[in-house]
């Protein structure tokens, strides 16, 4: 594996680093397969329980590419992209996307896959395909609207603005903004706050979210009943714990 996309794993939880700083972490298709090489290395590892994916240096990512797709880049299947992204959004531990700086379109399109999207101050999110005569294929027509409404969707494809981290966060495109100082230390602290809850039920909890969104209420009430993956293996050891207290 190259080191387009870096991992480093730190007592459960594992950082995965978009690493092209001199191209804003411009994204290609080789960094595609690095991304992707390494979550399905992650599907197999149980040692890791929370997953950050973010930038290095001034930003989370740019976005796709320009000089790939004016090139004609070579991708390895029709959809390929977007499969990567849903590899990783279907990952039975939680993702959470660190954005910093800029994250454009095709960024925001991996950004979108995490479960989580904590942005630093300086985060400033924008879908720009309008502006290139380009529509989105790795997923942003239905990540965006399930995250901020279809309204508020529809607006910043279709004026392509810049939005700040503070308006992000008002309009629910980020769960926290946190400062630029501060940045990397509140996104470890937010992950060691999952890491200490049970790595069966984020897992669970993931693939039960995933199964019923959208349904209605009656519908997603008996999934959650009749494909209820019952009580981890951990359960006992956590409850034990408890009571010692």
């Amino acid at each position: 594996m190259g080191d387009l996309v870096t991992r480093k794993d730190d007592n459960g939880l594992c950082w995965l680093t978009l690493n092209r700083p001199d191209k804003l972490n411009a994204l290609t298709v080789d960094m595609f397969r690095e991304l992707r090489a390494h979550v399905q290395d992650l599907y197999k590892d149980e040692s890791v329980g929370c997953v950050i994916l973010k930038g290095a240096g001034k930003c989370f990512s740019a976005g796709h590419d320009l000089d790939d797709i004016a090139e004609g880049e070579a991708v390895p299947s029709r959809g390929w992209h977007s499969e990567t992204l849903r590899l990783m959004e279907k990952l039975p531990k939680p993702v959470i996307a660190g954005v910093h700086g800029h994250c454009y379109t095709g960024a925001l399109e991996v950004a979108l896959a995490a479960d989580f999207i904590l942005a630093a101050q300086s985060a400033k999110f924008a879908d720009t395909h309008a502006k290139w005569a380009l529509t989105p294929i790795w997923g942003m027509s239905q990540r965006l609207p399930r995250r901020v409404g279809i309204a508020t969707a529809k607006c910043l494809m279709f004026t392509a603005e810049t939005v700040k981290s503070d308006e992000a966060l008002r309009m629910g495109l980020c769960e926290a903004v946190f400062a630029d100082e501060s940045f990397e230390a509140d996104l470890e602290a937010f992950a060691r706050k999952i890491l200490e809850n049970s790595p069966f039920s984020h897992a669970a909890n993931k693939r039960l979210l995933e199964a019923t969104d959208a349904d209605k209420m009656d519908a997603g009430l008996q999934w959650e009943i009749m494909e209820n993956e019952g009580v981890g293996p951990d359960m006992q050891a956590r409850i034990s714990a408890f009571m010692k207290k």
